[in-house]
């Protein structure tokens, strides 16, 4: 089955709730990146958060930008969606290896440590929205959780959770957010948190089988929802050798002619997808050309 986000609402439009399915979308990227377990759980859970936050944004042209920074060993995380559910990113260091936590789960904590959550939102505007939390339990789930509450003022719970099978491929991922209008009911919060502590993991439900709608069944039990949208995800990048090549222009004429003189052929790497470009030194000497009539 094909990775999805669902949109919806419930109670009366009290709620509104998303959760999607990124199993696909995960196993692309530790594919991509060659990630160790507990880095594809790092990545994986700020994936699919980034593909519910992208689909957040109005504009066809939006796009989110999510980074973890933080002093553990895998020193960052950055991921990129946009409004269509497609989703991009990558760890700084993706071969961490690090043993289990003290519940035998892979210690995402462990790897990312301790730092800051940024997310900023490019909405056309003359500056992008930037807002930036201190890391909660640098699990990404609750450091979301605590980001929607302090810098957008939302009261929000974030279920995320990425599972391996032995040959450390991605079983299964996905997620939810959900989201209390400012009208909300008191009877209304109190049914929505008893629901959320009641469930015992993400990764539990997706396990069993259960697709995203069944999710919000769990979640939103007790409600009247309705679904809204349904939308596909996919790890997708939008690089190509035209968007290097003026990457390539925009660093310079002097850096240019310096590799010419090496005479050697350059490779570029985009960190998103992890794919390489290469450059002959007769290709070089065209993008210097170019950037001369620039």
């Amino acid at each position: 089955m094909a990775d999805y986000i669902v949109r919806a609402t419930a109670a009366q439009g009290q709620i509104r709730a998303f959760a999607c399915a990124t199993r696909d979308t995960v196993e692309k990227a530790r594919q991509a990146h060659n990630t160790s377990p507990v880095v594809t759980a790092a990545l994986g859970r700020l994936l699919t958060a980034g593909a519910m936050m992208g689909v957040m944004l109005k504009g066809e042209k939006d796009l989110l930008t999510l980074q973890v920074r933080g002093n553990g060993p895998v020193k960052g995380l950055t991921v990129t969606a946009d409004s269509q559910g497609n989703v991009k990113g990558y760890a700084n260091v993706p071969d961490v290896i690090l043993p289990a936590n003290e519940k035998g789960k892979l210690d995402v904590a462990g790897a990312v440590g301790t730092g800051f959550l940024n997310v900023i939102k490019d909405m056309g505007m003359k500056e992008p929205y930037i807002g930036q939390t201190r890391l909660q339990t640098s699990e990404i789930a609750e450091d979301l959780t605590y980001y929607f509450a302090f810098s957008e003022q939302v009261p929000s719970s974030v279920g995320l959770g990425v599972l391996m099978d032995r040959s450390n491929v991605v079983k299964c991922a996905g997620g939810f957010i959900v989201q209390l209008m400012p009208f909300a009911e008191d009877m209304v919060i109190d049914r929505l948190e008893e629901n959320i502590r009641g469930l015992t993991s993400v990764t539990a439900v997706l396990e069993e089988g259960k697709t995203p709608e069944e999710l919000l069944q769990i979640v939103l039990n007790g409600f009247d929802f309705e679904i809204v949208d349904i939308l596909k995800a996919q790890f997708a990048c939008n690089c190509n050798k035209g968007r290097i090549e003026t990457a390539l222009i925009s660093i310079g004429k002097k850096e240019l002619k310096e590799m010419i003189e090496e005479g050697k052929e350059i490779e570029v790497n985009c960190h998103f997808c992890n794919r390489n470009y290469a450059f002959s030194v007769d290709e070089l000497k065209k993008l210097y050309n170019r950037a001369s009539r620039a």
